[in-house]
C-alpha cells in the first residue's frame, strides 16, 4: 500500500521544543505514518523539502470564527497563514446557545464588541440551531478547512436564562443553577471549557456591557465548577482591572482546571501592570494552580472611523456616544464639555485601557475629501501642531468636516519591543490573541504565528525557532488536552506546515470584498509559506487556500484531563 503523502529532507521542527532534525515524514489516511531518514515507501505525492522546515499546523487558541463558520466553513484567511486548529468562542461573545428571539440582539452585540458589520451578520449566519450542541451539529455536517475546539459562552448563556435582565444586574441564586445546568450539558456535548469577559473595553450595542460583565464573583464561581463537573475544561476569561489575579487562582483551585487569562499586552503609560499580572500567574503556579496569560507578539494597531470608533469604546467619558448615530452623535462630538472630559480622563492614570491619548500613534489613513488628501499618512500629533490646536479637537474636527468617515489607524498597545519580547518568553504566557474572526474592518492578525517565527525569532533573535513551533504548537494542544496533534509523532493527526525560515513572515494587511454583501475586510497574507495541511489533505500552498480545498477539519469534542 502507497502513502498519500511523502515530504522528502525537511527540517523537522516536531513541536516539542527540541533540537530540529532533518528526515523524511510519510502520511497516510489523515495520519503520520512514520518519521525517519530515506524512508523506504512509495507515495502518491512526494515533495522534496530540502531547505524547507516542517513543522505541526499552528493552533490558534483566541478566534471568534463563531459566526463566520456558518458562512464560511474556509474560515479565511487562517488556514493559508498556517493554522490548522482553531480555539472559537474566546471571551464569552459565541452565538450559541440562542433563542430566535434573540438573534438579532446577539447579532448587535457582536456589531458592537467584536466590530463586525450587522448586515454581514444578518446576509451570513445559518441560524439552523438553538441550544449549544444543535450548534456543534451544524458545525459537524457543515464541515470546516480546520480543526475546531468550541468554547460555550458566558454572555449568550446568560441570555438565554435571564433575557433582557442579563445586561442589568447580577444573576439570582436560581439563574446561577440554571446556566451551571447549561454548561454541564455544553460540555457533556463536546465544548472544550467556558469562556468569558469583565473587560471594560467589551461594551454591546449601544455601549451597554456585555452579559457577563454584571456576573458576581459566586456566578463566575459556580459557573467553572460546572464547567469542572467530569474533571474538564478550560476557562477562559477576558479580564477588567477589577477582576484580580487572586480571584483567577481561587476558581483554578476550586474548578482543578487551567484558567486563561487574555489580554496580556503593554501598556506604555502604564508600563509595569501586564508584568504584575504575570507575577501574579507565576506565584499562583508555584502553588499548583494553572494559570496562562495570553499575550500578543503583534502591535494591536486599529483602523477605524469615529462613526465606529472601537479604541475610545471602554472610556467612560465616551459613553454617551456609543448609543447616538447621524445628527444626534455630531452634535455630542462637537459639544466642548464632552471633549474636556474625554481629554480628563485620558489625562488621568488607568490600570488598562485601549487607548491612552498618545496622538503621535494616531494616524489618518484615508481621508473622504479631496481637499484632506495631503493629511493622509501623517499623525494627529504633527497635524495638530501644524494647525495650532489640541489633538482630540484636531480629530473631531476633521472627522465632523467629512461626516465622520475619515478612516484613522491608532497603534493601541504592545508597541515597545523590548517589553513584549519579555513577554513572549514568559514561562507562563500562550502566545495568541490574534482575534481571526473579529474586527474584520479594523485590524487582521491571522498570521500571528508566522509573524513570531519572521520577525521575533529571525530578525529580533527573541527565542530559537524551535521554541516559538512549540509555543505554537503542542503548548496549546497540552492546555487543551489535545493528545494527537500539536507534535510530530508516529500515529499522530497529519496537520502540518511547511515553510522556509529565511523567508516565513506576513505580509502588509490589503483590503479584500468576500464577505456577505461584497462588505470589505483586512486580508493578510502569507509569506514564506509552501503548503498547510489538515488530517493529511492540503488546504494551502505558497500562493494561500488551494483551489477547491478539502474541508478536511475535525469538530474536537474529546480532550484528556
Amino acid at each position: 500500500m502507497s502513502d498519500d503523502l511523502l515530504i522528502r529532507s525537511a527540517t523537522i521542527y516536531d513541536g516539542s521544543g527540541g533540537e530540529p532534525f532533518v528526515a523524511d515524514l510519510a502520511v497516510r489516511g489523515g495520519r503520520i505514518r512514520a518519521i525517519g531518514k530515506s524512508l523506504p515507501v512509495d507515495a502518491a505525492r512526494v515533495i522534496d523539502a530540502g531547505g524547507l522546515a516542517l513543522m505541526p499546523g499552528i493552533i490558534d487558541s483566541h478566534t471568534h470564527f463563531d459566526a463566520q463558520i456558518t458562512w464560511d466553513p474556509y474560515v479565511r484567511p487562517s488556514p493559508a497563514l498556517g493554522v490548522t486548529t482553531a480555539a472559537i468562542g474566546n471571551c464569552g461573545f459565541t452565538i450559541a446557545p440562542c433563542r430566535p428571539a434573540d438573534r438579532e440582539r446577539t447579532m448587535r452585540n457582536l456589531t458592537q464588541v467584536e466590530g463586525m458589520s450587522l448586515d454581514v451578520l444578518r446576509q451570513g449566519i445559518r441560524w439552523e440551531f438553538e441550544t449549544f450542541a444543535e450548534y456543534l451539529a451544524q458545525l459537524k455536517r457543515g464541515g470546516s478547512a480546520v480543526n475546531l475546539a468550541c468554547y460555550v459562552g458566558h454572555s449568550s448563556v446568560r441570555t438565554w436564562v435571564m433575557g433582557d435582565a442579563a445586561v442589568q444586574r447580577e444573576a439570582t441564586p436560581e439563574e446561577i443553577a440554571r446556566m451551571a445546568a447549561l454548561i454541564r450539558e455544553a460540555m457533556d456535548a463536546g465544548a472544550v471549557g467556558f469562556a468569558s469577559s469583565t473587560s471594560p473595553a467589551h461594551n454591546g450595542e449601544g455601549g451597554i456591557p456585555m452579559p457577563s460583565r454584571l456576573a458576581s464573583e459566586a456566578e463566575h464561581l459556580a459557573l467553572i465548577e460546572a464547567m469542572a463537573h467530569r474533571g474538564g475544561g478550560v476557562y477562559m476569561v477576558t479580564k477588567g482591572g477589577e477582576m484580580p489575579v487572586a480571584l483567577l487562582e481561587q476558581m483554578a483551585a476550586r474548578s482543578g482546571r487551567p484558567v486563561m487569562i487574555a489580554a496580556l499586552l503593554h501598556n506604555g503609560t502604564n508600563p509595569g501592570a501586564v508584568f504584575a499580572d504575570l507575577d501574579a500567574i507565576s506565584a499562583a503556579n508555584a502553588r499548583g494552580r494553572r494559570l496562562i496569560g495570553q499575550v500578543s507578539c503583534c502591535p494591536l494597531t486599529m483602523e477605524f472611523t469615529l462613526a465606529s470608533p472601537y479604541p475610545v469604546e471602554g472610556l467612560a467619558s465616551w459613553q454617551p456616544a456609543l448609543p447616538l448615530e447621524g445628527a444626534a452623535l455630531r452634535a455630542l462630538l462637537a459639544d466642548p464639555q464632552f471633549r474636556t472630559r474625554v481629554r480628563t480622563e485620558l489625562a488621568a492614570p488607568a490600570t488598562f485601557r485601549l487607548f491612552n491619548g498618545e496622538w503621535d500613534k494616531v494616524q489618518v489613513v484615508e481621508a473622504a475629501q479631496e481637499r484632506h488628501r495631503e493629511l493622509e499618512q501623517k499623525s494627529i500629533a504633527e497635524l495638530a501642531r501644524r494647525a495650532g490646536k489640541d489633538p482630540l479637537d484636531f480629530m473631531l474636527d476633521l472627522a465632523l468636516d467629512e461626516d465622520l468617515a475619515t478612516i484613522f489607524t491608532a497603534q493601541l498597545l504592545n508597541s515597545d519591543e523590548a517589553a513584549v519580547g519579555r513577554l513572549l518568553t514568559h514561562p507562563h504566557s500562550l502566545v495568541s490573541l490574534s482575534d481571526a474572526g473579529a474586527h474584520l474592518t479594523f485590524f487582521n492578525d491571522a498570521g500571528f504565528g508566522l509573524h513570531l517565527m519572521g520577525h521575533w525569532v529571525r530578525e529580533r533573535g527573541v527565542m530559537s525557532l524551535a521554541e516559538a513551533v512549540r509555543r505554537l504548537t503542542s503548548q496549546s494542544a497540552a492546555i487543551f488536552g489535545i493528545v494527537d496533534r500539536g507534535l510530530l509523532r508516529e500515529g499522530n493527526a497529519a496537520d502540518l506546515l511547511l515553510f522556509d525560515p529565511a523567508t516565513v513572515g506576513r505580509a502588509k494587511a490589503r483590503r479584500v470584498h468576500d464577505l456577505p454583501g461584497g462588505m470589505a475586510r483586512l486580508h493578510t497574507d502569507a509569506l514564506g509559506v509552501h503548503g498547510v495541511w489538515v488530517n493529511g489533505a492540503q488546504v494551502a500552498d505558497g500562493r494561500g487556500l488551494v483551489d477547491k480545498a478539502p474541508l478536511a477539519g475535525e469538530l474536537l469534542t474529546r480532550f484528556a484531563h
